[in-house]
């Protein structure tokens, strides 16, 4: 039986500040064609955001978040790319979805905007719910990071379905480095499984950051992560995630393909979700 490789999302921010390619596609038409490039590239959904949440970031105001992000979106959904958003505020949302985008991710799981459910419902679209204590400043405690992540994402969607948004529409994050040490982002990975015994989609956003330096050698820069984000999404596959979400697609796209060539005996791209 051939196994269904994940969706890659390429990260696309149109922002000044991001903490690896802030400012490299703050502009509409690089934006565009760098997530024109990271689809040919191999990336399935391009996941385009205008808010930095890399620890520090100032929070940008809701109205100059859409004047990042709806030029690029529209553009690369009229070239028929399909696209998610990356928002936490529901009026960005649904401007977005009006503009094409087939996917809200929200780094908070709908809790930063009481109305985001409501948008999210009422457009039909898939939801990312992403687990959430806090932002990536934030230093929290617990006892059994997977068990009490899972619980929280379980009783999340049960919040979103009473505020009527489908609960086959959602996908969860473990929410990777947010309110979470390098120790708790390793357990959360080994406890993917765990995870998508929820019965929901799992996407896993390890890309680029600090816990996979440790991995690496001294002195490597950000870029340099990209090697084991690549290893991390093949053992995402491996656990059952339904998407990956990084930078550099080339290389996650190697790696998950030669994941399913293991998995199926020879390569078969028409596998790919």
């Amino acid at each position: 039986m051939s196994v269904t490789v994940p969706q890659i999302l390429g990260i696309l921010n149109v922002t000044p500040d991001s903490f690896s390619d802030g400012g490299s596609y703050a502009e509409t038409a690089a934006a565009v064609e760098h997530g024109a490039l990271l689809f040919e590239q191999g990336a399935t959904i391009i996941d385009v955001g205008g808010e930095s949440t890399r620890p520090g970031a100032d929070r940008v105001d809701p109205e100059e978040e859409r004047r990042r992000i709806l030029p690029v979106i529209r553009e690369l959904s009229d070239r028929r790319i399909p696209v998610s958003v990356d928002t936490v505020n529901a009026r960005t949302a649904a401007e977005s979805i009006t503009a094409g985008a087939v996917i809200v991710n929200d780094v908070s799981g709908g809790l930063a905007d009481p109305a985001m459910a409501e948008v999210v419902g009422d457009a039909g679209v898939h939801f990312v719910a992403m687990h959430w204590r806090g932002g990536t400043d934030v230093d929290a405690r617990y006892g059994h990071v997977v068990a009490e992540v899972r619980d929280e994402l379980k009783r999340r969607v049960a919040e979103l379905a009473v505020a009527g948004v489908d609960p086959s529409r959602v996908i969860l994050d473990p929410g990777l480095g947010f309110a979470k040490n390098a120790e708790h982002n390793w357990q959360l990975l080994r406890g993917l499984g765990d995870l998508a015994s929820l019965g929901h989609g799992i996407l896993v956003g390890a890309s680029r950051k600090r816990f996979l330096g440790g991995v690496v050698t001294e002195g490597a820069t950000v870029l340099d992560r990209d090697l084991p984000t690549a290893v991390v999404s093949a053992l995402s596959a491996q656990a059952g995630a339904w998407a990956v979400r990084v930078h550099d697609v080339p290389s996650t796209r190697v790696a998950l393909d030669t994941w399913a060539a293991w998995q199926n005996g020879g390569v078969d791209a028409e596998n790919r979700s």
